[in-house]
């Protein structure tokens, strides 16, 4: 019987637990995956933890790199013996087996090895949109991205250098401050020790930045807001330090703008989940970035993977293995 991981309460890692579970065939659009490699993402701990409610009991997880080894009826977009990948859909990812809805899958290319898919796609998909959707960056910008060693931010390094982008990146330490640079930021600033809009301002020369893309949340919001050029776009995608709180509007001065994106709204259409997964693929094909997958655990270990992420251990992507 295939195992899985679930949990019948929110709370800590210690909520988690490695059981067998029933899969039947797949019915109408689902195609069932065997995983060779599951994905680990800070929205994880934010369904563990219940800042991001969900209906009792649950599986956890929403991405996974594997085989197809059955479809139901009226299933066309992907087939039995084709390598997948996806990143959103029902949660469940955490697990040996499971059934999916066959057009959240998307074909893995033979020359991209499972761990690299597993590890790639919400995090390369969420650069993707990102860069290229919710702020186009143009060569010749300079931009601010927080938590750059992180799995999202050293992808994210190494797509906006290939666009001819200066980054600079905050890390919370002088070791991951290097492995950003590593991989592509022009100036780090350890947002503990440095003064964040300070800096920036120095490393402008006083012009500041059209965008900050901040997934730390609490610890750096103001510091991002106050970073902003005139009309720049606060982009607010994670907590990693805990939700914002409520501000007023007049915190915008600058004619400033703000926006919660998820990758969910931009890959809802069947389309543009093809379109965004292709421009990721081709960007890892083409060598132009390199998936760092730091930490590997077994899939029954999943409470210990959430503890090291939770407590900044954790450098690039991070997978579970069946």
């Amino acid at each position: 019987m295939p195992k899985a991981i679930r949990f019948d309460r929110t709370g800590g890692p210690e909520v988690l637990q490695f059981v067998d579970v029933e899969v039947g065939a797949p019915g109408p659009g689902q195609a069932q995956v065997r995983h060779q490699a599951i994905g680990l993402n800070f929205i994880d701990t934010y369904h563990r933890s219940g800042l991001y409610p969900l209906p009792l009991p649950s599986g956890l997880g929403t991405e996974g790199a594997g085989d197809v080894v059955a479809v139901g009826p009226g299933v066309t977009d992907v087939k039995v013996g084709d390598r997948v990948a996806y990143a959103g859909g029902p949660l469940g990812a955490y697990s040996e087996v499971r059934n999916m809805p066959a057009d959240r899958l998307v074909k893995l290319p033979a020359k991209i090895s499972y761990e690299t898919g597993a590890a790639m796609m919400l995090k390369g998909m969420t650069v993707q949109y990102l860069l290229r959707r919710t702020y186009k960056v143009q060569k010749g910008q300079t931009i601010l991205f927080h938590a750059a060693a992180g799995g999202v931010g050293l992808i994210a390094m190494q797509w906006a250098k290939a666009l001819g982008v200066t980054v600079i990146g905050t890390a919370g330490s002088p070791e991951k401050a290097a492995l950003a640079r590593r991989y592509g930021a022009d100036h780090v600033i350890l947002y503990r020790e440095e003064n964040v809009a300070e800096r920036v301002r120095e490393i402008t020369r006083g012009a500041m930045v059209p965008v900050v893309y901040d997934s730390v949340g609490k610890d750096t919001f103001q510091a991002s807001i106050d970073s902003l050029a005139p009309f720049g776009l606060m982009v607010s995608f994670g907590n990693a330090s805990g939700p914002v709180a409520p501000m007023a509007l007049t915190a915008l001065k600058g004619s400033l703008y703000i926006t919660r994106p998820s990758l969910a709204p931009h890959t809802e259409r069947r389309e543009n989940l093809v379109e965004i997964a292709a421009d990721l693929m081709k960007m890892v094909s083409s060598g132009k970035i390199k998936i760092e997958i730091d930490q590997r655990y077994a899939l029954a270990d999943a409470a210990q993977a959430h503890r090291d992420l939770q407590d900044r251990k954790t450098t690039g992507s991070t997978v579970l293995l069946p």
